[in-house]
Parts: structure tokens; sequence; C-alpha cells
């Protein structure tokens, strides 16, 4: 621990398991932290209904612990990590608060008009929409990248999140927020993460305009750009060296953890955020984005 690490969070180097996508926290070392010992809870989303995609492990997870401790009701979308998102579940449901669990491929137009749909039939309306979930690889040229792994990254990063909240939409009431995970990539890429930072760049630009549009409805729509954090993402899609190294490269010199993004997501979730919309809120250890 030190002044500028004062709540003792890991730091690099990390000595933890190569993996297949996309990760299990589990196999991490050191494992995240997503607030469950840290995280109170004081009312701000009491009552609530919440979305959440991408919620079985990293970010949408402290997102939906703390969600549920701030006293909303979490709907958790996730590929297929099911052993992961019964965690995230369990965590949601000690809080006495509904947690509904969603199996799908947020890559396909349809299953994102069904998703939300069963989460509609579930609570009867969405209060926060938090689109979170993503896919990413590295490369190290454009030309070792596949066309396939191209569409793929859009379609679950940028294209994902058009389906979703325009479902969406209809089930969300003046006061409503949108939240969409964007990336300290959207303004400084990592060339080695081509896909995935292009992707963020399209998705701060979506949001911004997003904001515009429904702002005469009462809704609000914000971005968070994190910076480097410690979830199984990493492990399962960055070479070794990389991952050895993680975080070490921002003003902090170490990643961040889960738990760290969770009061951005509440804050901009909460009643008092009322006149904030179009905004990009910046996670990123001190490292500034334009």
């Amino acid at each position: 621990m030190n002044d500028m690490n004062p709540r003792g969070f890991p730091t690099p180097p990390f000595d933890t398991p190569q993996q297949t996508p996309p990760g299990l926290s589990t196999r991490m070392n050191p494992q995240p932290d997503y607030g469950e010992q840290s995280y109170e809870g004081s009312g701000r989303l009491k009552g609530k209904k919440a979305l959440i995609t991408g919620a079985d492990s990293g970010i949408g997870r402290a997102v939906a612990l703390a969600y549920a401790r701030e006293g909303a009701d979490v709907a958790v979308v996730y590929l297929s990590e099911t052993d992961e998102a019964k965690e995230t579940e369990r965590l949601v449901t000690a809080e006495d608060r509904k947690c509904l669990l969603i199996e799908t491929d947020v890559s396909k137009a349809r299953n994102c008009r069904d998703l939300v749909a069963q989460v509609v039939k579930a609570f009867g309306r969405i209060d926060v929409l938090v689109n979170n979930a993503a896919h990413q690889a590295s490369f190290k040229s454009i030309e070792e990248i596949p066309d396939e792994e191209w569409d793929l990254t859009f379609a679950t990063n940028i294209s994902a999140m058009f389906y979703i909240t325009k479902a969406a939409l209809p089930h969300m009431k003046p006061g409503s927020s949108i939240i969409n995970t964007a990336s300290i990539n959207s303004d400084d890429p990592s060339p080695n993460l081509l896909p995935y930072a292009t992707t963020k760049g399209a998705i701060q630009n979506f949001t911004a305009g997003l904001a515009q549009l429904v702002a005469e409805k009462g809704i609000r729509a914000n971005a968070v750009a994190p910076g480097p954090v410690w979830t199984p993402l990493i492990p399962s899609t960055m070479p070794p060296d990389r991952v050895r190294n993680f975080g070490k490269q921002v003003p902090m010199g170490r990643p961040a953890q889960p738990a760290e993004l969770a009061p951005a997501y509440v804050m901009l979730a909460s009643d008092e955020a009322s006149y904030i919309s179009g905004a990009t809120i910046a996670v990123t250890g001190g490292k500034p984005i334009l």
C-alpha cells in the first residue's frame, strides 16, 4: 500500500495463467475484486429495474452487485459462462433483490429483441439499461484480422447496443438511464486491438447522438470509458507479456479492479444524475481522454 494506491489493490507484474476466451475469474491470480467486501449501498436505486449485458463477470458483475446493494432488481445477460453468471446471481439475490439470468448471443439481432422481451415480462419495465457486453482479440497486424473477427466484434460491441436500445426504449419511462461501456480506446486506440478499439470509438459517438435523440423522452444516455481493468477478458485475449504488465502504463501504475468502475455506473443510473446526458465518464487511472 502507498499514497498512490491507498486501498492496496494489486499492482503488476502479474503471474496469472493464460486462458481461452472468455475466461474465468476463478482462474485469475489475483482474482478480480468485484466489491463483495467493500461496496456499501445507500438506496440510490431503490425499486429500479436494471438490464446489464455482459454481467457474468468483469465490470458487469461489479455493476450488478452495486445495483443490487443500491436496491435494484437486475437482469444479467451473458454469452455462455453459466458458472460465472450464477455467481453474479448469488451476489444479487444475497441482497434480497431479484435476478434474472439470460443466456444468449447478443451478436444476433433477434436475440437482442428477445432478451428485452424477457426482461419486460419479468420486471414490467426497464429503468436502467447498461450495454456492457464486448468481444475483443489481439492481432499484430491488420493482415492477421479475419473478416469474420471484424464482423463479430462489430456485431457484439456496437450493433447489439443499437438493437437492444431500440427494443428497450418503449419500456423506459422519463427518468430512465442508458449507460454504454466505451473505453479509453475510444480516444487512444491500441493498434493491437484494432477491431475492438474501432467499435469503442463508435460507441462514444453512438452515445453522444443517442443522448440528443432521447432527451425529449426524459431519458438520459451516457458512456463510461474505462482504462485498463483486471477482468477475465485480459488473460484470455492478450499475449502473456501484456498480461504480466497490464495497467503499468497509466499514471497510477496498475489496472482498475471492477469494483472501482461500479460507482460511476451507479451515479449515472441514479436520479441525482438527472442533468447528466451525452457525457463520457473516464475511469482511467489518471490517463486523460480527449
